[in-house]
């Protein structure tokens, strides 16, 4: 064992070696802080990045249902201040399911309203009045047309009557005529005139009859 006595060579050299050996580590101990210090600034940058990135993303997201929603809720609007709607009678709710009493076809015939059946009408005799309606199918047909027309009671469905004519008008000197030929009844062609060049069984062909009514 050797003891060296202060301020002697290989004190001075132990010395300097101990000093540059902390300031190595010193520095290599700064390095890591810097690195970890960079490390945490980088981690921190870029979640603040991400997270004003989603901030973003549904701001914009959220404008843009804003802007969608409005632009339907304009359209809806726009359409719907350019649609009329007229409609007559009673509107009620039954069974959960929207039914319009008078006033619109009902198993695809035309029904009248109460107004223009006039059920309280009454001749000044006060005989009883039974009430019924026609509605006319048409057919063009050469220079006239053939008609079907179906007569109903009210508040029936089904025709209890049916007819089919052919007519036309003219223009005579006296003024317009109207030339009209009896077709068929109830489905069923009209015996053949002897003495008529019309074919009513060809005419016939062009008539409307209700379901179950055919010539």
């Amino acid at each position: 064992m050797s003891l060296h006595a202060p301020g002697t060579p290989e004190n001075v050299v132990l010395a300097q070696s101990v000093n540059g050996r902390l300031r190595a580590e010193a520095r290599m101990i700064g390095a890591r802080a810097f690195l970890f210090r960079s490390l945490g600034a980088g981690a921190f940058t870029l979640l603040a990045g991400a997270g004003l990135g989603a901030a973003f993303y549904g701001y914009a997201t959220m404008n843009q249902f804003d802007s969608a929603a409005e632009k339907i809720a304009a359209a809806m609007q726009t359409a719907l201040a350019d649609v009329t709607i007229k409609t007559k009678g009673e509107v009620t709710l039954t069974d959960n399911t929207l039914k319009l009493e008078g006033g619109m076809p009902r198993s695809g015939v035309p029904t009248p309203t109460q107004a223009q059946l006039g059920n309280d009408a009454a001749p000044a005799s006060k005989a009883p009045v039974n009430t019924t309606f026609t509605v006319f199918k048409q057919v063009p047909y050469m220079d006239g047309q053939i008609v079907t027309g179906w007569n109903f009671r009210a508040n029936e469905d089904a025709p209890f009557q049916q007819y089919c004519y052919f007519s036309r008008r003219t223009n005579e000197t006296k003024g317009q005529v109207e030339i009209k030929i009896d077709l068929a009844m109830d489905g069923k062609i009209l015996p053949q005139p002897a003495k008529s060049d019309v074919n009513l069984e060809i005419l016939g062909r062009n008539c409307v009859w209700s379901e179950g009514k055919k010539s």
